[in-house]
């Protein structure tokens, strides 16, 4: 797909209920992905557990593969070749040790080459009210790099779900060129109703960023609820595309232009400053 840092281009954001069957899950996705690619988008995206939402852990490790044996992988590689399109896959579990996962994204070239590979880095271990409780970093191998990529239009910077919560991450992207940001997301419905909307807004309006939040939703065959509420937020905070909580897509005219006018309003990226920390927070270190 061709295009310039200064040229418009259509963002699609490909909401699914994933379920425990992964070849069900590919095949549902691949058709969103296609649909939103004949509908005119030229750059799509899907969420975190694109291929597959399994809670047990043995059968977790039974269905994930290796980053050259996945099969939804290479299924969605082939179409973004065959429709020419950019693809921000959300995230799929690789199997990168025999105990241990990667939460990985990719990022897909229109000729099917994998262009960038983001492995999550904040994992979700949390015990939420009501008796929810999540222990990622059991089952998942935390990565250690934050990653940024070319597109035609700009750089974008790769996060997932949970890293939402860490703001210095977003800050970083910005400052290493990042002007779009990707938060492929699984939210629970109880942390969506509360924080999701808030939070996708800070991280553009502190970055002067577009954000690109492809989600699950719904209750899924595994008995998790997720949000849903796809969302792309523009550099100024205002949320210009939205889903609710089928299974579906969302499409939006993307001004890169807008970028650069929100970071001319509030510099703040030109602004940060060394500090110390107080006295406590280094006695405490």
């Amino acid at each position: 797909m061709t295009g310039s840092r200064n040229s418009s281009f259509v963002a699609a954001c490909v909401q699914l209920r994933a379920g425990r069957d992964v070849a069900a899950n590919t095949e549902a996705v691949v058709d969103l992905v296609a649909r939103a690619a004949e509908a005119g988008s030229d750059f799509v995206l899907t969420p975190e557990n694109t291929s597959l939402m399994e809670a047990e852990r043995g059968l977790l490790f039974e269905k994930a593969r290796a980053e050259e044996d996945d099969v939804a992988l290479a299924a969605l590689r082939a179409v973004a070749r065959e429709k020419k399109i950019w693809l921000s896959i959300g995230s799929l579990p690789i199997k990168v040790a025999e105990t241990k996962l990667a939460n990985r994204s990719f990022l897909v070239a229109p000729d099917g080459s994998v262009a960038a590979r983001y492995d999550k880095i904040h994992m979700f271990d949390v015990d939420l009210p009501g008796g929810e409780s999540y222990r990622e970093s059991r089952n998942f191998e935390a990565g250690r790099e934050a990653v940024t990529a070319d597109l035609p239009w700009g750089r974008v910077g790769l996060t997932i779900c949970y890293d939402l919560r860490f703001p210095h991450l977003y800050r970083a992207l910005a400052h290493a060129g990042a002007r779009f940001l990707t938060v492929p997301a699984a939210f629970t419905r109880q942390t969506g109703e509360a924080h999701w909307h808030v939070l996708l807004r800070a991280r553009a309006i502190e970055t002067g960023s577009f954000v690109f939040a492809a989600a699950q939703g719904g209750r899924h065959e595994n008995g998790r609820e997720t949000f849903g509420h796809s969302l792309v937020v523009a550099p100024w905070g205002e949320v210009i595309a939205e889903a609710g909580t089928e299974p579906g897509i969302i499409m939006v005219g993307i001004d890169p232009a807008k970028v650069d006018e929100a970071r001319t309003r509030v510099p703040s990226l030109l602004h940060d400053k060394p500090f110390d920390l107080p006295t406590t927070a280094k006695e405490a270190s």
